[in-house]
């Protein structure tokens, strides 16, 4: 595990050498940098125009509803089509959605629920880029500087997120919220320019026959039957449903108990951004000595201990020092589960392994706004935030069931290892189906029970790849021989199954072969329906 962590493991800063992720890394420093002086305008606009809890925190759920809405939509375009324009568009939308904004507050006709409203608007351009703009990642820099770009990005949005708190509370006390969002909108000009320069060469491995439908429906299939996913989607429900009680009542806390001003919410909120930073620095030493488990650990006992320093707090300094441990905490945590999807995840689905990824954790952190928000209508906000430091700690007990770990151990680079059918008829059409794959094995009978344990790790894979449905046959006239079958919805499902094969299922296909007597290796067969418009092939 030690040298697989090594493996992974370079400078902090190498991926920087490297202009085009230099470009986009400072052109969305610079976007970033804009949307958190825009957080600040809206949490102290909304403060001003309602005391009600409730109201504030509804703020956290229209910022993170729309990734819930439109996660795997996003991931799906992003997979099958151009991932540049795609965060090109998104960037425009969000700009119009900023500068409208601007244009009602500075005018006076921004209410409650008009700031809700366009703040839903302005993100659901974040949500349609977001896939998009975190499976270009892989495009931009060698695998080896993987975890230094998810770093480094990570480290970018949060000296943003400091920054733009920090600016953002000047702005907001000597001009006004319409002028911090108006800044915001100038901002999202700079990554459209970016965007617009860059000569990006989509990947080949990007173009796909698949319909948005279909492509979404591969998406959960290889979620849903992925040990690594499903241990990352349980892990980040924990998290971010508890976690939202922070950013839910900060702006409230900050007003209420804390008795600040704009500038010095602003000075407290980056205080969380500085954190971050100090986290990203600490992380790549921390990914050396530790797993991804026990980084994810560290990271959700400090976020539970400093949020409720947080909630507890009466001085500005103390919050400061607790803001400042949430920081660190955040980026701890958060780059052992992004780094986990990243790992999890093969290039063909990685961008809607993340969009669900996404969907599980925002559509969290808006349900979480929600909960913390009436709770702390009726017991008050530091009570809340306690609760919520409390419910952190004890779904720490998840990790004893789904651990990152699964990630660690996988190598999903394409293996290609399977040949194209051999077709004795006509090829079908892509539509053409259903098809029925057999694998036949010559297996000794005494080694029966051990061959039927290692084929199970199949089955996943054929599910998680394409097929609907999946058996083993025993032969009642030659007890030696078995045969596995599965089958899958149209021949062009079963050619993208062959483009989907990982390294690591490769060699659980090696362990099951090793079972087999023919030095020919297993009998391969292709068989389509025959009311299809082809009848049987095969290899």
């Amino acid at each position: 595990m030690a040298q697989a962590r090594q493996k992974h493991s370079t400078s902090a800063i190498e991926p920087l050498k490297i202009s085009a992720f230099r470009a986009i890394w400072t052109a969305a420093l610079c976007t970033n940098t804009g949307l958190f002086i825009q957080d600040v305008g809206t949490a102290w606009l909304m403060t001003s125009l309602t005391d009600q809890p409730f109201m504030t925190a509804l703020l956290q759920t229209a910022a993170t509803l729309p990734f819930f809405i439109l996660a795997l939509p996003a991931g799906a375009f992003a997979d099958l089509f151009d991932r540049r324009k795609l965060v090109l568009c998104a960037q425009i939308w969000s700009l119009l959605a900023a500068a409208t904004l601007a244009f009602a507050t500075l005018s006076g006709l921004t209410t409650p629920w008009l700031l809700l409203t366009l703040t839903f608007l302005l993100f659901i351009g974040n949500a349609s880029g977001a896939p998009a703009w975190s499976a270009l990642t892989p495009e931009l820099v060698p695998r080896r500087h993987l975890e230094s770009a998810i770093g480094l990005g990570s480290a970018g949005y949060n000296l943003a997120r400091g920054a733009g708190a920090a600016i953002g509370g000047v702005i907001v006390a000597s001009y006004g919220p319409g002028w911090a969002f108006g800044v915001n909108a100038c901002c999202y000009s700079v990554m459209i320019y970016t965007l617009l320069r860059w000569k990006y060469r989509r990947d080949a491995s990007h173009q796909s026959s698949e319909h948005i439908v279909g492509a979404i429906r591969a998406g959960i299939r290889y979620v849903r039957h992925s040990f690594a996913m499903k241990a990352i989607l349980v892990r980040t429900v924990v998290f971010a449903t508890s976690c939202s009680a922070l950013w839910a009542l900060l702006p409230l806390l900050a007003r209420q108990q804390l008795k600040l001003n704009s500038v010095q919410y602003g000075i407290i909120v980056s205080a969380f951004g500085v954190g971050t930073l100090i986290g990203a620095i600490l992380q790549p030493g921390l990914r050396r000595k530790l797993t991804l488990d026990r980084m994810s650990a560290v990271g959700t006992i400090l976020f539970a201990g400093s949020m409720a320093v947080v909630a507890c707090a009466h001085d500005f300094s103390v919050g400061l020092v607790g803001m400042l441990g949430c920081g660190i905490a955040w980026t701890i945590k958060n780059s052992s589960l992004n780094v986990a999807v990243q790992m999890a995840a093969p290039n063909w689905v990685r961008a809607r392994a993340y969009s669900i990824y996404l969907l599980v954790f925002q559509g969290c952190v808006a349900v979480g706004a929600i909960i913390w928000g009436s709770l702390a209508t009726w017991r008050g906000m530091t009570d809340a935030m306690l609760v919520s430091s409390i419910m952190l700690l004890l779904g720490m007990i998840a990790g004893f069931w789904h651990k990152l770990s699964h990630a660690e151990r996988l190598n999903v680079d394409e293996s290609t290892h399977w040949k194209d059918p051999k077709l004795t008829h006509n090829v079908p059409d892509a539509q053409d189906g259903p098809v029925m794959v057999s694998v036949e094995y010559i297996i000794d009978p005494l080694r029966a029970d051990e061959f039927l344990d290692a084929i199970k790790v199949l089955e996943i894979q054929r599910r998680r790849d394409g097929a609907y449905q999946w058996h083993v046959f025993r032969d009642l006239a030659d007890e030696r021989k078995f045969t596995e079958t599965f089958l899958v919805e149209t021949w062009g499902e079963h050619l993208r199954q062959h483009e989907r094969v990982t390294m690591s299922d490769r060699a659980a296909e090696q362990n099951v072969d090793s079972f087999h007597m023919d030095k020919l290796g297993p009998k391969v067969g292709h068989f389509i329906a025959a009311q299809s418009a082809h009848a049987k092939l095969t290899t």
